[in-house]
């Protein structure tokens, strides 16, 4: 593994490579993030929610004795423990949250949260939790206007979000806003991008949909505009604001490359005209970008940096996986987290079709996720990159 790193790094110093390299062996002991799906219980009905979000708790969600357990097993991976991220439906909706984030910090455990938008999300609330300890809050927002509204299922909840990101960002939260990129919504990318920035928001994660759930109704982007938003994003990323990718691990691929580029680096794929009129917009907006670009490059992905809880404490790589590792009622999380066979091969890069032979095959890896819901194998090729390895096995079978 540290050749490829070095393969794929050739600008930097040995003593950074080692560093990286270090960083992700340590992937293999215990996560960077545990996400926890708190409830499915939820307010809202966004169309692509992977979670098909109800109004009340389901019987199997976890008790509290069950949660203070589950957080027990999350402190067990040691010191520093990976953060956890209390997700839902709505986390607000359970009555013991407040509770389960005093019992997290006193475990010496970092929390962020990812609450939806609704009235139990008051400054009142938001106060008490930023008092025991959380300081990180991600909320999502889709485009501008009537097409957040659209998505989320709620006139007005566009407005309702961007006063909470404010108010959110004046007690002091570190905020990150989550958007997901379809059809419905890509045109929005660049004055939402100029929105968040003007607000302050200081992490843009942006998911790549992926048709599950209540998405099954909405549309992909081709892979080829997929190449394009990368892109795209990694131009946002040069105006002070941190983007990230989630079920788009080929952008690291591009940010590196057009990082490292001197105009001889043959990777970065040609620009096409989703990218242009993008970038375009972007730059009427914003004018020339004035900072170097945030773009992480560390080879995180589902099962590997990452694992998700359900409510009912099923272990799966992803929220977006669908495929049971255990249960936190019966197993052990850090047990199955460094010992299931799926996700060391997961971890090994162990893939199969154009992701099995591509030299960024580690620090991209493809989306599991997409690959699963595409060919019913999570270690298939990622439908969803465009990019084709130099090697003339590229057109090894799918699985």
């Amino acid at each position: 593994m540290a050749g490829h790193v070095a393969q794929l790094e050739p600008t930097h110093g040995t003593a950074e490579i080692a560093h990286r390299q270090g960083r992700l062996e340590q992937l293999d002991h215990k996560p960077l993030l545990v996400f926890w799906e708190t409830t499915k219980a939820c307010p809202l009905s966004c169309k692509h929610c992977r979670a098909t979000a109800i109004d009340t708790a389901l019987p199997d969600e976890l008790s509290h004795t069950e949660s203070l357990d589950l957080l027990n097993q999350i402190a067990e991976f040691g010191k520093p423990a990976p953060i956890l991220v209390m997700t839902g439906g709505d986390l607000m909706v359970r009555t013991d949250t407040f509770s389960l984030i005093r019992y997290a910090r006193d475990l010496g455990i970092r929390v962020a949260i990812s609450p939806a938008v609704s009235p139990l999300l008051n400054e009142t609330n938001a106060k008490r939790m930023f008092e025991y300890g959380v300081r990180s809050v991600s909320i999502s927002v889709d485009g501008i206007g009537a097409t957040h509204d659209g998505v989320r299922g709620k006139q007005g909840h566009y407005e309702s979000t961007l006063a909470t990101i404010a108010m959110l960002t004046g007690i002091g939260y570190t905020v990150q806003v989550n958007s997901t990129v379809m059809r419905t919504t890509v045109n929005d990318l660049p004055k939402l991008a100029a929105t968040l920035i003007g607000l302050g928001v200081q992490v843009w994660e942006v998911f790549f949909l992926i048709q599950v759930g209540r998405g099954t109704d909405l549309l992909e982007l081709l892979a080829e505009e997929n190449e394009d938003v990368a892109r795209f994003l990694y131009d946002v990323s040069q105006y002070g604001m941190l983007v990230r990718t989630v079920e788009a691990p080929l952008f690291r691929r591009v940010a590196t490359n057009l990082r490292n580029s001197t105009g001889e680096v043959t990777d970065v794929l040609p620009a096409g005209s989703l990218y242009r009129q993008l970038s375009n917009q972007l730059l009427t907006l914003m004018g020339q970008p004035t900072h170097k670009p945030k773009a992480p490059a560390v080879a995180t992905r589902d099962g590997k940096g990452i694992v998700f809880v359900s409510q009912s404490g099923e272990i799966f790589p992803s929220g977006f996986l669908p495929l049971s590792l255990g249960n936190v009622k019966t197993d052990s999380l850090v047990d199955v987290y460094r010992n299931n066979p799926l996700l060391k091969q997961i971890r090994e890069a162990d893939f199969q079709g154009r992701c099995g032979i591509c030299e960024y095959r580690d620090l991209c890896g493809g989306s599991r996720s997409r690959a699963f819901t595409e060919y019913a194998n999570p270690l298939a090729e990622d439908p969803a990159c465009a990019f084709v390895p130099s090697s003339s096995s590229a057109h090894a079978p799918h699985n």
